[in-house]
């Protein structure tokens, strides 16, 4: 089977940051959590480190992940700059989605630079990203303030750290137009 360029572009063309607010709270079954999660163990990696881990929240799973969110921001936040908007933004965004999967890079310094595993772990995301535009499922990649704070809540080891949560839910589609400037505008040839 060989997709054509005019899928792939499509898909890449129309991939857009889905924010939990336009979820529709819709369960994502299983198997097609799987199947994103499978499309991004396909992602490049140098001398096949494959340094991405990933964390599932769903369901219940969903309520422990706010709870926590809630109480890192309410511990970290200053009496001055606490905003109960905030505490609640920060529960209600993992609340609203059908599921949270924590983004984990597990590093290999005798290996590779930590460079190249970001890039490997950024490239695993686009292909959950992808897959996601492909099911009509909405998506985003967010690094929220108290990231680093999810390595305890996750049991990371030392070599390993969190890079964000990637939010996912069915939504309802609305035409987004995609903001970028031109390609020429960023390409030099040299022939």
């Amino acid at each position: 089977m060989t997709p054509s360029i005019d899928t792939i572009n499509q898909i890449i063309r129309t991939r857009r940051s889905i924010f939990p607010p336009e979820y529709t709270g819709q369960d994502i079954p299983r198997e097609l959590l799987e199947t994103v999660l499978e499309n991004a163990n396909y992602a490049p990696t140098h001398r096949l480190t494959q340094p991405w881990r990933f964390t599932v929240f769903r369901g219940e799973g969903l309520q422990k992940l706010a709870d926590y969110m809630g109480d890192t921001y309410r511990a970290n936040a200053t009496p001055e700059s606490f905003s109960e908007a905030k505490l609640e933004g920060a529960r209600t965004k993992v609340l609203k989605s059908a599921c949270v999967i924590a983004i984990v890079m597990d590093v290999h310094p005798d290996k590779v630079p930590e460079w190249e595993e970001v890039a490997a772990v950024s490239c695993a995301v686009q292909n959950m990203w992808l897959t996601t535009t492909a099911l009509g499922i909405g998506a985003y990649w967010s690094s929220p303030s108290n990231v680093s704070a999810l390595n305890q809540f996750l049991n990371l080891t030392p070599s390993q750290k969190c890079v964000g949560l990637f939010f996912m839910g069915y939504h309802q589609p609305k035409d987004k137009p995609a903001v970028r400037t031109p390609i020429e505008e960023k390409v030099t040839w040299v022939e």
